[in-house]
């Protein structure tokens, strides 16, 4: 894996609404492997503090706890990505 995609699975590891399906399916890591790549990049305060977020009730990063109307990865207002393994931004 390159930085470059380590750093973005990272940054979507981060956001609140991006759940650990949409990493497994642009870049094949499960959430087990997210959480391990969080322990070994971050800071231990700083995994203390996304771990809190993403079982907190804030965080939508569990498909249970996402809306059923909800059955995208990414928004709608989104520019099309073609199964990218990185966005273009």
């Amino acid at each position: 894996m390159t930085e470059r995609e380590k750093d973005r699975i990272i940054e979507m590891a981060w956001e609140d609404r991006t759940p650990f399906e949409a990493i497994e399916f642009q870049f094949g890591k499960t959430e087990a492997d997210v959480i391990e790549l969080m322990r070994k990049t971050l800071k231990r305060s700083s995994f203390n503090l996304w771990r809190k977020r993403v079982n907190s009730k804030v965080s939508q990063k569990h498909r249970k706890k996402r809306s059923g109307d909800i059955e995208r990865f990414k928004c709608s207002r989104q520019r099309q990505i073609s199964n990218n393994k990185i966005s273009k931004r």
